[in-house]
């Protein structure tokens, strides 16, 4: 059996490699992704390994090059990805990549810490500049309020109309003007308010300050962010007070700069600050270019310097986990194979000692173990995707049946059947087949978009879904809503339309002449859409198909197990639990399906009387009838009888008798099988234990050092058999209660198909049909500028809402209502040492 339908057959084998010729033999095992190798240093702390060294350098590495991958990316340099998959470097190579991202990080941070120095002083002289601008301004100010205040001197009856922020003590002093001392200095801007307040408070109103915006924002040397500053300076009279503004400018992070106090100083000042700027504006630009110049370099490279490191530093994480022999010449590992791949992994083990340049050749031995296998299904691009819905319940055991082939089918399927709409099946297989088409340049397209990567990653299950979705949309002849006639409608009327528009109830006689005699062809006749009745027929059709493939598909799942058993030779299983099982759903739950069926046929238009429609019994009152051994009821007049088929009492009551016996037998028959078994393996170890003296007795002391000896196993058997109870009663009434609510749980298939149509109905009645009522050109008009709001509901709710609903409600049926009739799904997964698995790991987690 394939490896699809069964996991592949795995080998434990035990690998010798000579250390010269480890390295590259293990890198070819890793191009190859075939070998799962175990830790045989399960007690060694990571920092005790041999290879340790090696992986810290690695990592030494990948931070360089996350550096260099920062500082391209914040220049937007595109970083060049040619797609190659360069082999792993030889470990002689180490040390020239080491060299070679030493070189470039040492470079960058020359150029970034002398390009940063440039920009502080560039800010420096920049703010400098334009204090020296905007200062100007300031001390004309102060030099009016001087010659005032000597004005006021003069007329001390107008000292009390005209103080200042410097206050009548700062203004004059036993007469006299004095001189005001200043600093200048620039801030941000945002703290200007609480800045101008300490200054108010601190000082007690005894200084002047004054603002100036610069228009345009500085940019910060350290952080590269532009932010918004003001020009200040502050008049204040005394050194007291120029402390303490000092110590509040220092406080706010203001920056203060030597003004002079003269206007001529200022200006040469100002010339000189201009020169500087320009030669600044220029060595910065060279130091920009030459910046950009080794970004560039590096960035045609640096994913394939990625690639190369990982590589490396995930072989000596793989070599870390072998151990040395005596000699310490040899590297000792074991691993797991597929033992359909033990050629292929031979040659990469010749390849990697050919490239090493050893001449010992590496040695691969079987191993016999006791162990547990891990799992191991192979997959491609289509399959991968079920396979991904089966493991996410959980990995299947080791040569357990696996449900994915048929998940395949029976999971778009089962969708339809909720989401059976033509229209709406189209939209999802149309938006899939695109996506199918356009795989590669796609998926050359790497994002971090984590719902893009569901939808794309699930691309072939959406396709299946939409074209099955449009089947079972032309099986309801459901196209957004509305039928389609396209073989013409089997169902005729008689009367006339003035007739039938004044008698709305008319019912239409399938035994009469408004049947044509013959169903429509495929699907459901269109003419149900006019029928008032419509959602009861489309009830009672979507409610016993929905029963039908449900005990389908329970029974298709118990019938897989029959493959678990024989497969590991549990035939006490089959005797025990599967015979039983399938007697106990086939008598109670297919014999009601069967019913269904023969009331389909047997009860016909033509029967009018005995076997008439009117006179069909419900399948559900008859099913419960039946396991109550009820069946002491009246038929219904103008009907013979209430049951299907003579016998129909008999049968019934032998298929519930059968079906309760075989709970006790699915609930006793495996542990006292297992009990009868152990029991007799004990006798058998009692009477070889027996032992007797020269004269024929019975040995006293050899005799009871036996019994002592064998009642220990004794009681770990009570305890194994008590077990054996428990757990089969637990899965006996799990089985016999889940067949009855696992039935129920497949009525969601007429559930949600109902509630998608009605949904789907009330969408196109109470929007597009705004602008279908109306037959004049305005209505055209209405038409066009509503459909678009129609459109984006459709695909918002009934396509994208009620499309995950009804998969998340098929999941549940694969993982609960099918898979638990055969499917255990308590294994491990084959995770192979695997450089394509591990680079497409660390893309996905962002770490490029």
């Amino acid at each position: 059996m394939g490896s699809l339908f069964r996991s592949e057959e795995m080998t434990l084998c035990q690998l010798f490699l000579q250390t010269e010729a480890a390295y590259a033999c293990v890198s070819e095992l890793g191009e190859l992704g075939l070998v799962q190798f175990r830790d045989l240093n399960p007690d060694v702390n990571a920092f005790q390994r041999k290879f340790v060294n090696e992986v810290r350098r690695c990592d030494e590495m990948e931070r360089k090059l996350r550096y260099l991958e920062k500082e391209i990316k914040k220049d937007g340099i595109p970083m060049l990805d040619t797609g190659e998959n360069p082999e792993a470097p030889q470990p002689r190579e180490m040390i020239d990549l080491e060299a070679t991202f030493e070189k470039l990080e040492n470079e960058l941070r020359e150029v970034n810490h002398n390009a940063e120095a440039l920009k502080r002083n560039f800010l420096e002289l920049t703010e400098l500049k334009h204090i020296l601008r905007k200062t100007q301004v300031f001390f004309d100010e102060v030099d009016q309020r001087e010659m005032y205040q000597s004005a006021q001197m003069t007329d001390p009856s107008r000292e009390e109309e005209h103080v200042t922020l410097l206050g009548e003590e700062g203004l004059r002093a036993g007469g006299q003007s004095l001189k005001l001392g200043f600093v200048a200095g620039v801030i941000l801007r945002e703290r200007i308010p609480s800045f101008e307040r300490m200054l108010w408070r601190a000082c007690r109103g005894n200084v002047f300050l004054r603002q100036n915006e610069i228009e345009s924002a500085l940019e910060d040397p350290s952080t590269g962010d532009k932010v918004l500053k003001s020009v200040f300076i502050i008049f204040f009279q005394g050194d007291q007070l120029k402390t303490r503004v000092k110590k509040i400018c220092e406080g706010f992070r203001a920056t203060l700069y030597p003004c002079p106090e003269t206007p001529t100083d200022r200006r040469e000042m100002a010339m000189g600050v201009m020169t500087r700027i320009e030669d600044l504006n220029t060595v910065l630009g060279q130091t920009q270019d030459h910046r950009h110049r080794v970004l560039m370099a590096a960035a045609k490279n640096v994913k394939n310097w990625f690639i190369k490191v990982r590589k490396i530093k995930a072989i000596y994480h793989t070599l870390n986990l072998f151990n040395l022999d005596v000699t310490q010449k040899c590297l000792i590992a074991e691993c797991w194979v597929p033992s359909l791949d033990m050629e292929s992994i031979q040659l990469a083990l010749r390849r990697g000692t050919e490239r090493s340049g050893s001449s010992v050749p590496p040695i691969l031995n079987r191993m016999d173990t006791v162990e547990s296998p891990p799992t191991y299904n192979r997959t491609n691009k289509f399959t991968s995707a079920f396979q991904a819905l089966i493991d996410a319940y959980g990995v299947a055991n080791y040569r357990e049946v696996n449900p994915t082939p048929y998940t395949i089918i029976t999971f778009p399927f089962l969708f339809a059947v909720m989401f059976g709409d033509l229209g709406h099946g189209f939209l999802m297989a149309t938006f899939a087949a695109w996506m199918v088409w356009k795989e590669k340049p796609l998926q050359a397209k790497k994002t971090d978009n984590e719902i893009w990567n569901i939808f794309f990653g699930g691309r072939y299950i959406i396709l299946l879904m939409g074209m099955f979705s449009m089947y079972t949309g032309l099986i309801y002849n459901d196209c957004f809503s509305k039928s389609i006639n396209v073989f013409s409608s089997h169902w005729k009327t008689n009367f006339n339309y003035t007739f039938t528009a004044s008698h709305p109830e008319l019912s239409l006689e399938p035994n009469s002449t408004d049947y044509l005699g013959t169903p429509y062809p495929f699907g459901i006749d269109p003419i149900w859409q006019l029928a008032e009745n419509k959602i009861v027929y489309l009830n009672a059709f979507k409610m016993k198909i929905s029963i039908i493939f449900g005990v389908f598909h329970m029974l298709f799942g118990v019938l897989l197990s029959y493959s678990n058993h024989t497969y590991f030779k549990r035939p006490l299983n089959i005797y025990g639990e599967f015979i039983p099982q399938v007697i106990f759903l086939c008598l109670l739950f297919l014999y009601m399906v069967m019913l269904m069926f023969l009331k389909w046929v047997v009860y016909g238009p033509t029967n009018v009387f005995s076997k008439g429609p009117g006179c069909a019994p419900s399948i559900l009152i008859t099913f419960i009838n039946m396991v109550l051994f009820k069946y002491n009821i009246k038929p219904l007049e103008n009907c013979e009888t209430l049951y299907m088929f003579p016998g129909q009492v008999f049968i019934q009551q032998v298929f519930v008798v059968v079906a309760v016996v075989c709970i006790p037998w699915m609930l006793l028959a495996k542990p006292i099988h297992v009990m009868k078994a152990q029991k007799k393996e004990h006798d058998m170890y009692s009477s070889t234990n027996h032992v007797t003296g020269e004269n024929g007795d019975v040995d006293g002391h050899a005799n009871s050092n036996n019994v002592s000896h064998a009642v220990k196993p004794g009681d770990e058997e009570a305890e194994h058999i008590s077990e054996v109870f428990i757990h089969q009663g637990i899965h006996t009434i799990e089985y016999v209660l889940g067949s009855v609510s696992h039935t129920a749980s497949y009525l969601r298939l007429w559930a949600l198909s109902l509630a998608h149509a009605q949904l789907s109905e009330v969408l196109w009645t109470m929007v597009l049909q705004i602008g279908l009522k109306s037959e004049s050109w305005f209505g055209g008009v209405i038409l066009w500028a509503i459909f678009a709001f129609w459109a984006v509901l459709t695909v918002g709710i009934l396509v994208l809402m009620e499309g995950l609903s009804a998969f998340l409600h098929t999941l549940r049926l694969h993982w609960v209502e099918f898979q638990s009739k055969f499917y255990s799904g308590s294994g491990y997964g084959f995770a192979p040492f695997s450089f394509e698995i591990i680079l497409t790991t660390a893309s996905a987690t962002g770490e490029d």
